[in-house]
């Protein structure tokens, strides 16, 4: 699933693949939100985005399975 981050105070926004789906997603930003604490993703590539929620400005969910085009196809 693609999601785009907005974060406060900054001009471009982060664009990222996950395995995660939506509720998933969604829990981990309401658990973050409840302890003040920090939201935590891991992407298709291995990468951990850690962001605090003070900083989160929105999410941007989308579709959990896209349709992949062009040499992605394979």
């Amino acid at each position: 699933m693609e999601i785009k981050i907005g974060i406060k105070h900054v001009a471009r926004e982060l664009t990222l693949e996950t395995a995660c789906t939506a509720d998933e997603v969604e829990k981990a930003v309401s658990k973050a939100l409840a302890d003040k604490s920090v939201f935590t993703i891991d992407d298709e590539n291995g990468r951990r985005i850690i962001i605090p929620i003070s900083h989160l400005a929105y999410l941007e969910l989308g579709q959990e399975n896209a349709r992949k085009v062009g040499f992605g196809a394979f």
